[in-house]
């Protein structure tokens, strides 16, 4: 506790979170988050939702992210180290504050529902126009991203990059098997516990998949973003498999993907040239096969998140017999990577993963 700096609670301030900001308000503001709280505050508040915050046992402490609409903060939750994503309506652009609050309803409603190792976990959020908060565990490790900017440049170790793949892969495999898609899977989103396990996170733009209609009016990213994404076709779960073969590459990297381009240059190449970023020479066959079928530009192409999963557990076990798994290892032609798994790893896994 010592490293946050409480302020007296802002009570006199509900009669403004119980309003939009005036435009005037907004301009005057140094930010938004700084009209609601300084550098910490205990707000009071409450809700009638399942999910609702106790507003009144919420510490905000010093801010460690931002988005374009939103910030992130540390924070105590009923004695619970937290993370607190505050994301503010503007006064002045009515369509934004409608998706934003569409995006904030549509990410609880799924947070709530989701269990899983690989899954960031939700707490609780509150909904008070023009604020809008949503609670989740805090990871000390932080963003994957910000974790792969402090290597070297192609320097995680093999055994590690197959541990963060199947961390994902995982997590993945259960949001699809929920009928979910992600829609935004990047390393930025991809958070990092004490423990170096992996958790899946925002789903600002998540959808179910019975729900999800063509990409057109769409914001992702585009470095990470499926090229029929970038065209406002409609997509299927086969998007996530795309940017999870961009991470896949990260992890191979520890680079940025097409970081001499623009985002618009970037998917201009995608979609126009079939561009992808090159992969290093050093790149195992296992994991270049396994990249170049999810980043496939036909979505029928890329494999399902389950065979994924089973593709990394053989890898994971061959290279528990063999530390030289992956220098050693060359799928023969015209096999799948499934087949390809040594004999061995292979006749204890499931027929239907033989056949």
């Amino acid at each position: 506790m010592k490293n946050f700096y409480w302020l007296k609670q802002i009570a006199s301030t509900h009669s403004k979170l119980e309003r939009r900001l005036s435009l005037g308000e907004y301009k005057r503001a140094v930010s938004w988050s700084k009209y609601l709280v300084s550098s910490g505050a205990e707000i009071k508040g409450g809700g009638e939702e399942e999910w609702s915050a106790d507003m009144s046992q919420l510490y905000i402490g010093n801010k460690f992210a931002s988005g374009r609409h939103s910030r992130i903060y540390r924070g105590v939750y009923k004695q619970r180290d937290v993370a607190i994503k505050l994301i503010s309506q503007p006064e002045e652009d009515g369509d934004l504050a409608a998706l934003l609050e569409k995006q904030f309803t549509s990410e609880v409603a799924l947070l709530f529902r989701l269990r899983h190792p690989n899954i960031i976990s939700f707490v609780a959020a509150c909904k008070k126009p023009p604020v809008f908060c949503i609670i989740t565990e805090y990871y000390p490790g932080g963003s994957l991203r910000k974790y792969l900017h402090q290597q070297e440049p192609y320097s995680l170790p093999l055994n590690l990059v197959l541990k963060l793949a199947l961390d994902i892969s995982r997590g993945m495999q259960y949001l699809h098997a929920q009928g979910i898609l992600h829609r935004d899977l990047k390393s930025e989103n991809l958070l990092l516990d004490e423990d170096m396990c992996v958790k899946v996170a925002d789903f600002g733009i998540s959808c179910l998949e019975s729900q999800c209609g063509s990409a057109k009016g769409f914001t992702g990213t585009y470095r990470w973003m499926a090229p029929e994404m970038i065209k406002e076709k409609h997509h299927t779960k086969k998007v996530d498999v795309y940017s999870f073969g961009i991470v896949l590459w990260e992890l191979l990297t520890a680079l940025t993907p097409f970081d001499d381009m623009t985002p618009e240059q970037a998917a201009f190449a995608v979609c126009q040239k079939n561009a992808r970023p090159p992969l290093p020479t050093s790149c195992p066959a296992a994991f270049r096969n396994l990249i170049h079928r999810c980043w496939s530009s036909n979505p029928v192409k890329r494999p399902q998140f389950d065979e994924i999963v089973s593709i990394l557990e053989g890898y994971s076990e061959s290279l528990e017999q063999d530390p030289e798994f992956f220098s050693s290892y060359e799928p023969p032609e015209g096999c799948s990577l499934v087949r390809c798994i040594p004999k061995c790893i292979a006749a204890r896994r499931s027929p239907s993963l033989q056949a």
